[in-house]
């Protein structure tokens, strides 16, 4: 049985989680420049944790290094746009260089790029909460520790990884999570352990499928992951899934 994916993961890989030094010269300077943004702005702030392939498992080196959720209490009454564009206007004018993206604002700090993503609970209680998104100036329910939950116990670790890796070479706008669920359903009841064949398969599934499959988000029913990426993105990735599957050598498909 071949073991290129293996191997070709064994070079990107991240460890799950942050070392120490990590956590105390980029985690922790951040979260203190987050708690004095939500006191600035009167902000009643729950907790800021680690998200993300970090707290997943699936983090490749070239890719976003850490992403930081930052849980904001149900009680805040600023509207969630109102919560997002302070966040990004807090970090500019601090001379950080940073940037939105769709839920999250991208920060370099400590030569790492950390994603900060703000988010209001539903409720006093439990974990779903509303996340802004910029890309269309709406908002969409979700919960950060299902998805963790999800993927961990998903045993499709090494295929995302390669698929995150074929992502990123091929500069494709994947997002995590959509890419995430995606490979979770095209593999189901596929052999665990043979991860070369089920990338192959994971190849055809997007080149056949992606443009036209639903994926729901495990923790909201109504919130349809795989609307976040316009048609013509989709034929782009359903187009470069094709051409890596016609390719007869596998550093031809995944480097």
């Amino acid at each position: 049985m071949s073991n290129y994916i293996e191997t070709t993961n064994n070079k990107y890989q991240r460890p799950i989680g942050i070392d120490m030094t990590t956590k105390i010269f980029v985690f922790t300077p951040l979260e203190q420049q987050i708690n004095r943004w939500a006191y600035i702005n009167d902000y009643l702030l729950t907790e800021i944790k680690l998200s993300g392939s970090r707290a997943k498992g699936t983090a490749i080196s070239k890719a976003s290094d850490m992403d930081m959720f930052i849980s904001l209490s149900s009680s805040n009454t600023a509207p969630l746009g109102t919560i997002f564009n302070s966040l990004y206007s807090y970090f500019n004018t601090q001379t950080y260089s940073c940037r939105k993206q769709n839920v999250s604002i991208r920060v370099t700090f400590g030569g790492l790029n950390v994603d900060l993503v703000p988010g209001k609970r539903q409720h006093q209680h439990g974990n779903d909460h509303s996340l802004y998104k910029s890309k269309h100036d709406s908002w969409l329910q979700t919960n950060i520790d299902e998805h963790i939950r999800v993927v961990k116990n998903s045993s499709r670790i090494p295929e995302i990884i390669a698929a995150k890796i074929w992502r990123y070479r091929h500069n494709l706008p994947f997002p995590s999570i959509f890419l995430e669920l995606a490979i979770i359903k095209a593999l189901l009841y596929k052999d665990t352990s043979d991860h070369d064949s089920n990338f192959l398969s994971l190849l055809e599934y997007i080149r056949d499928n992606i443009q036209t499959v639903n994926i729901i988000d495990p923790a909201n029913s109504n919130n349809v992951i795989s609307n976040d990426l316009t048609s013509a993105e989709k034929k782009m990735i359903a187009d470069k899934a094709r051409e890596s599957r016609n390719k007869q050598n596998w550093n031809e498909i995944l480097w």
